[in-house]
């Protein structure tokens, strides 16, 4: 089986098939009916780096230690294998287009081609120093979009929004990307091995950049706030101070965000994942054109979710809440029984490398964190016990948060200052406004929860209580 591996950045489950009810995503949408949509998907790290090597190696980062965006695990630990290499090294040809490892830390002798020189070779918990300083990079960024450019202050990080037109729409980054794949798609048909085709769209992040027609779209006066929408970030009543990052690391940076202005940003970050959408769509029907979908595994995955105003926050960075740890999650194995249906169960994703090893019939590589999915992909409402986790460090310092998601409770649990826990009913409260920790009613639900917080973050963390 060849495997097309798609992900995405920044993007929360903000599809119309995920119940998003403005949201324009027809590709996808017809995607995750043709194979088995995971409802409730969570990285296990919201952050870019951090989220993508623990998916791509397959282990945790609390196994890891790696909790930063500029350290390279393969200085740490030489004899892991990414996906990618792992792929190559049985025999796949391995192409890369666009942002599938963080900036700046590609594994870059697993692809045969795409690889790209890697900046970052810090060993973990080094807290390296950035390649090219934070104005730099935004500058960069912004270099490519002229009207983004005037007027631009170096120290305000991505805080833009642009719907552009002319020639320049199409030649933004993510449709190069997918481009590139197109290219490598057609070229498959004259190779005599699989292809592991990996293809990183950067859209959703910051800046929410797209052309213009994806923009219109959507109405302004459609967009509805968060019902749990701030200016500024807070801490909601009755949940722990650890539970808020107070300072916003993506959008509206010390300062406030007006409800008016708040709608022009939530509509930027639908179009650029309609923009996701439209490239996805182009680059699955160069595979049925060129006949390839039968002998190829897709998935399509986001690396963390983002919050867009709820209880303040424009960012994942330190999200421990739903909208930052959920993400959409889909496989289409042509040969899976399970096609066609959702899957209510929770899963993670580091069980991505297990399940693609499996499903392409390869030896499964010793010390892998993650599971299969296959028995989901054969059945997805299928018996499943797991829970999934997500943790947080702030600045190096130990873990300072660690959340537990069952198919019914979310459970959080926090260490240092703020330290403190909750527990929400994910079924009955979806939005997270009620705290259950204290309330009698819930105390086994709450020892069994904490246990397996604990547990998870056992030795990489001061336990306060």
């Amino acid at each position: 089986m060849n495997v097309l591996f798609i992900a995405t950045d920044d993007m929360r489950a903000d599809l119309q098939v995920y119940g998003h009810e403005l949201a324009k995503t027809p590709n996808l949408d017809k995607f995750a009916k043709e194979g088995v949509m995971f409802e409730r998907a969570y990285c296990q790290y919201p952050l870019c780096g951090p989220s993508r090597a623990s998916l791509l190696t397959g282990r945790r980062p609390t196994t890891s230690g790696l909790y930063g965006n500029r350290e390279w695990y393969g200085a740490s630990f030489p004899d892991w294998k990414s996906i990618p290499m792992y792929f190559k090294e049985q025999g796949y040809i391995t192409w890369r287009t666009g942002k599938i490892f963080h900036g700046g830390i590609d594994d870059t002798d697993a692809w045969m081609e795409g690889g790209e020189k890697r900046d970052h070779n810090a060993p973990i918990n080094t807290d390296a120093p950035s390649a090219v300083p934070v104005t730099q990079y935004y500058a960069n960024i912004w270099k490519s979009v002229p009207k983004i450019t005037e007027g631009a202050d170096p120290e305000v990080r991505s805080d833009r929004w642009e719907a552009v037109e002319g020639e320049v729409a199409y030649n933004l980054g993510d449709t190069k990307v997918g481009d590139k794949a197109i290219e490598y798609i057609r070229r498959s048909k004259t190779e005599k091995k699989p292809f592991f085709l990996a293809v990183g769209f950067s859209k959703p992040h910051t800046p929410f950049v797209a052309p213009k027609e994806f923009f219109d779209l959507y109405n302004k006066e459609d967009i509805k706030l968060p019902v749990n929408f701030s200016s500024l970030p807070v801490v909601p009543i009755g949940f722990p101070q650890g539970a808020t990052r107070l300072r916003n690391a993506d959008f509206f940076v010390n300062r406030t965000a007006s409800a008016d202005e708040a709608k022009d940003y939530i509509k930027a970050y639908l179009a650029c994942i309609s923009y996701v959408d439209w490239n996805v769509g182009r680059v699955l029907d160069e595979l049925d054109k060129q006949g390839l979908r039968e002998n190829t595994i897709i998935v399509f995955w986001s690396d963390h979710g983002y919050q867009l105003g709820e209880r303040g926050k424009w960012s994942k960075a330190g999200s421990l809440w739903e909208q930052g740890t959920r993400v959409p999650f889909i496989i289409l194995d042509p040969r899976a029984k399970g096609n066609g249906t959702s899957s209510s169960r929770t899963v993670e994703l580091i069980d991505i490398y297990s399940t693609l090893v499996e499903a392409c019939g390869l030896p499964m590589p010793t010390g892998l964190d993650g599971v299969s999915l296959i028995p989901l992909l054969q059945n997805p409402k299928a018996p499943w016990d797991r829970s999934a986790y997500t943790v947080w460090n702030e600045h190096n310092k130990g873990i300072t948060g660690v959340v537990v998601r069952t198919e019914r409770w979310r459970y959080a649990e926090f260490f240092g200052n703020g330290a403190g826990a909750f527990l929400t009913d994910a079924v009955n409260d979806p939005h997270e406004l009620i705290n259950l920790v204290e309330n009698p009613q819930y105390k086994e639900v709450v020892d069994q929860l904490s246990k397996l917080a604990r547990d998870h973050v056992k030795g990489k963390t001061e336990l306060t209580n």
